[in-house]
Order: C-alpha cells, then sequence, then structure tokens
C-alpha cells in the first residue's frame, strides 16, 4: 500500500507532462523551431483599392517607396520608455526601425501596423512594428 502512494502520483506527472509535448517544437532536439515572424492571432491585411494610391515614404538617403499595404502611418515627437531601448509615439510603442532616426525628442513621422499580440521588454503602448521612419 505504501508503495501504491508513491506510484500514483508519479504515473499522474508523467501523464500531465506527456500531455504537454506537441509537435509545435523543433523535429530534432537542439534544432531551432520555425517561426513566421507574425503572432498567430495576426490576421491577414485587406489589399489596398488600386483607386486610392498611398503616398511615398522618402526615408533618409533612399529612394521614394510607397507604404506596405495596410500601412499606417504616424507622425509626432518620440519620448524615451521606462525601459532602456524603448521608445514611445504618442501611445505606441516603436519596435524595430532605424534607431538613428527614432531617438527621443525628434520629431518623426512613421509608417508601419499595429501588432497588440506582440510581446515586449518595455512594459507600456501599443506594440507598432516600425517599416520605415523620417526625421520631420
Amino acid at each position: 500500500m505504501r508503495t501504491l502512494r508513491f506510484v500514483v502520483p508519479a504515473l499522474v506527472v508523467c501523464a500531465a507532462l506527456s500531455a504537454c509535448g506537441g509537435t509545435d517544437g523543433p523535429a530534432t532536439p537542439g534544432a531551432p523551431a520555425e517561426t513566421t515572424g507574425q503572432p498567430a492571432s495576426a490576421s491577414p491585411s485587406s489589399p489596398a483599392s488600386p483607386s486610392s494610391p498611398a503616398p511615398p515614404i522618402k526615408s533618409p538617403g533612399g529612394p521614394s517607396v510607397p507604404p506596405p499595404v495596410g500601412a499606417t502611418e504616424i507622425t509626432g515627437t518620440i519620448t524615451a520608455g521606462v525601459e532602456p531601448n524603448c521608445v514611445l509615439l504618442d501611445e505606441y510603442l516603436l519596435v524595430g526601425g532605424p534607431r538613428d532616426v527614432l531617438t527621443p525628442g525628434a520629431r518623426v513621422t512613421v509608417t508601419g501596423r499595429v501588432e497588440k499580440g506582440t510581446m515586449t521588454t518595455c512594459q507600456q503602448g501599443i506594440p507598432f512594428l516600425v517599416e520605415g521612419a523620417n526625421r520631420r
């Protein structure tokens, strides 16, 4: 009877751990898992209508290119976040983009998209994936 007290909990733990295993991880131990770069909750963006072309974006030192489909443009002054290397524009946390342009105090226009499901270490703001930025 005493052995039964140890065997049953051990079997329950083994069953729980085996239920946690899945096929989402790498196929071989030590191999990196494949990622798509987008959170699972992201929905595909709708195509832009051909009757309303977006204005081109001028990046510093680069050619003018139209903004990506579904992109949003925000203009304002960059502020420093509470964590190191975190920068905000209004209520948006700027993720990615050229850090030489996105410095605290700079007046900029950024193009990108809101990604509410993106996890960050900055602990503030709505994540905004920057696809282009230029100073004003």
